[in-house]
């Protein structure tokens, strides 16, 4: 079982790369600074298409991304949308997947841990009365949300585990969900 910190590329992660970013920024901690952006477009209906490029962090805008990303947001047909993509409320699923995952992964990695395998299952539950103004009594969003991970590598169970609970420690998105965050909102009329 390795637990040793290494220092070779390892689950497909720059290990040296990982450490350089965590000394740049002990030494400079205004580089730890970032500001995500994505732009939304009504289409038609409940669809929407959110669009990702650009970002600022590490002291300057990023140029490094050549292509601009591109998710489309949609309702099912019963809740009277197109079912032309997911709902947003579901990419808060696959963000917190994804990001709990990368984490676990980056972790490993700097512990020296060789992962085979790491699965996610992402489950949130809503009450629509509140979303559709039926109760006041009922929240819009998720009323509680699991995540259960099946994970496979060079460790013990009990390290492995460690590993998912450092990822939920540090994880941005579970952050968010969990802590909340002041949101915002300005709006300009044609």
């Amino acid at each position: 079982m390795a637990t040793t910190l290494s220092r070779a590329p390892r689950n497909g992660v720059d290990v040296p790369a990982l450490f350089a970013t965590l000394d740049a920024v002990k030494g400079k901690p205004e580089l730890a600074r970032f500001q995500f952006r994505a732009t939304n477009r009504w289409i038609t209906g409940t669809h929407n298409r959110s669009t990702i490029k650009g970002f600022y962090g590490a002291g300057q805008e990023d140029t490094t991304r050549t292509e601009e990303f591109a998710y489309d947001a949609d309702h099912p047909a019963v809740l009277v949308g197109g079912g032309k993509a997911p709902t947003p409320v579901e990419f808060l699923l696959h963000a917190l997947a994804a990001c709990l995952t990368a984490g676990l992964a980056n972790i490993a990695a700097a512990r020296g841990i060789t992962l085979t395998e790491v699965e996610s299952t992402v489950e949130g539950d809503i009450d629509l009365l509140g979303i559709l103004g039926l109760s006041q009594d009922v929240r819009n969003g998720y009323q509680g949300i699991r995540v259960g991970f099946r994970i496979s590598g060079d460790a013990s169970d009990e390290v492995l585990r460690g590993l998912v609970e450092q990822s939920r420690a540090r994880s941005a998105v579970y952050d968010v969900i969990s802590n909340g965050v002041p949101v915002e909102i300005d709006v300009a009329t044609d």
